[in-house]
């Protein structure tokens, strides 16, 4: 293995991965595992799990409702339990919410932000629990990692699409991640947040499937086209292996130029 592929390397590390059944979160799981991190794939449709966990032994399927603090709880107890550690963290389960305010009751916010910022909370505490506070940077901590998926609706506006608790979850997101990254860097916790543009998957298949909101994509990124899956692979290996080392509290948007405008 060459120097630059070992900074990649997750061997013997230890992942769990939210919003694992489908789109993104599949992808995540199976770039970890490839790797070599076991990874603990966690998801409501615990049948397509189990799919993915066939094509690698890596992956270890959890049923979860990350809405539910009780199966959070019992997410990450399973990862360490098996293993002994709970290295990587990658809060990607996402609810979308509905596009227009008017249309959102304010219920119906509070359960967007229960999935979007509350679990990622908890999730990160109950990983940073599993650590030795008093470790240090260069003690049983290094290499511990928080990757919180957030996105650029995040960070600008997404109107006509988007949608209010969407956006405000995950500008909450990229708050949630300074600020753990401030608490937890003396213990060698890094956090940061990864901010995908628009990004095929199962949440934007309406999407890309209707001509008019295609071309208002491609119109609005510099490179002309949606991403795809494999475009994250880097950026998501880069937050989570020790070749970000020194980067924490920070936000990798990987959209294709839709923000730089």
């Amino acid at each position: 293995m060459t120097a630059a592929a070992g900074l990649l390397s997750l061997e013997g590390r230890t992942a769990v991965v939210t919003g694992a059944s489908s789109g993104l979160g599949a992808r995540f799981a199976a770039v970890l595992a490839g790797a070599g991190a076991t990874v603990f794939a966690a998801a409501r449709r615990l049948e397509r799990l189990r799919e993915l966990a066939d094509d690698d032994p890596r992956i270890y399927p959890v049923g979860c409702d990350v809405a539910r603090e009780e199966d959070r709880v019992r997410l990450a107890e399973t990862a360490f339990a098996v293993t002994g550690r709970f290295d990587v963290l990658v809060n990607n389960a996402g609810a979308p919410g509905a596009v227009r305010a008017e249309d959102e009751s304010a219920d119906d916010f509070a359960a967007v932000l229960a999935v979007n910022l509350v679990a990622p909370f908890h999730l990160a505490r109950l990983m940073a629990e599993s650590t030795d506070p008093d470790a240090g940077a260069d003690g049983d901590a290094a290499g511990r990692s928080v990757v919180n998926v957030s996105s650029v609706l995040g960070l600008v506006a997404g109107a006509p699409l988007g949608g209010a608790s969407y956006a405000a979850s995950k500008a909450g997101l990229i708050g949630l991640t300074r600020e753990l990254a401030g608490q937890w860097g003396p213990a060698g916790i890094r956090v940061n947040a990864l901010a995908p543009g628009w990004f095929h998957s199962e949440m934007t298949e309406g999407l890309f499937a209707d001509d008019r909101s295609r071309r208002w994509v491609e119109r609005g990124t510099m490179l002309g086209r949606g991403g795809r899956p494999g475009e994250l692979d880097g950026a998501l290996l880069f937050l989570a292996s020790d070749a970000s080392s020194y980067c924490t509290g920070q936000v990798l948007t990987v959209d294709g130029g839709w923000t730089a405008r």
